[in-house]
């Protein structure tokens, strides 16, 4: 493990967890105590439900991210749905600080939008995504306009970027992460786009089993599925329809 990473390693406390917290039935979860990060662009991967963006918040939050999202600074509440984990989450950070950092969720995006706007409000240099307001940009567009700014040396945490992206946006979004990855930003992403999950150098944790589990990109559900559905579309389609 390289020792310039933001995150370099989590440990769970599950003495800090009730007994009765739905945490305990999520197995993944259960078995862990302890996370090493080797890269500067990390994957968790896995189905709906498999825990991994349960696990991202509670980074996120322990970091000192707002749970619904943003920089450090963003201090708002829409609705309290932050488990218990953040709390029993201890982080060993690398030895150089950030130069910035933002924790993204594709399903609070317009909470924190309306934040920024509210923001920019005392900003004199106008808007700060794009040099418009993310109200006033499509859903897509807003999206892409704030993973512009990402900047080198910074931490991201991203659950499912991809949410609003075109195959074509989403490749920009690959391009950016790439770069900013080369720079020295450091990268930890929920996803299922079989095209994000190809960058290059990136581990991919899936979330799939009993206990986290690194994997290769082919082995990965998103590629897989993908995969079939291009290759054998006509006999797949035949087997669903049927």
């Amino acid at each position: 493990m390289k020792p310039n990473k933001f995150i370099q390693i989590i440990e769970i406390d599950w003495n800090r967890i009730p007994e009765h917290s739905y945490l305990r039935n999520i197995s993944v979860l259960r078995n862990l105590k302890h996370l090493e990060f080797n890269s500067n662009i990390t994957f968790f991967a896995g189905e709906n439900g498999s825990g991994k963006s349960t696990l991202l918040e509670a980074i996120a939050v322990a970091y000192g991210f707002n749970p619904e999202g943003g920089t450090k600074n963003y201090s708002f509440e829409t609705y309290h749905d932050v488990s218990e984990l953040s709390e029993a989450i201890y982080i060993s950070k690398g030895f150089k600080k950030p130069e910035s950092g933002y924790f993204f969720r594709a399903e609070s995006f317009f909470n924190v939008a309306t934040k920024a706007e509210e923001y920019d409000a005392f900003n004199p240099n106008g808007p700060s995504y794009g040099g418009r307001s993310l109200h006033c940009q499509s859903h897509g567009e807003s999206f892409l306009s704030f993973f512009q700014t990402f900047q080198k040396q910074g931490i991201y945490i991203l659950d499912e970027p991809e949410a609003a992206l075109s195959p074509q946006r989403q490749l920009t979004l690959f391009m950016q992460i790439a770069q900013k990855a080369k720079e020295g930003s450091q990268f930890l992403i929920a996803s299922h786009s079989p095209i994000l999950l190809g960058l290059p150098e990136a581990e991919i944790l899936s979330f799939d089993g009993n206990t986290i589990e690194k994997i290769s990109y082919e082995d990965t559900e998103s590629y897989a599925i993908t995969e079939m559905f291009i290759n054998n579309r006509e006999v797949l389609i035949k087997h669903l329809l049927e």
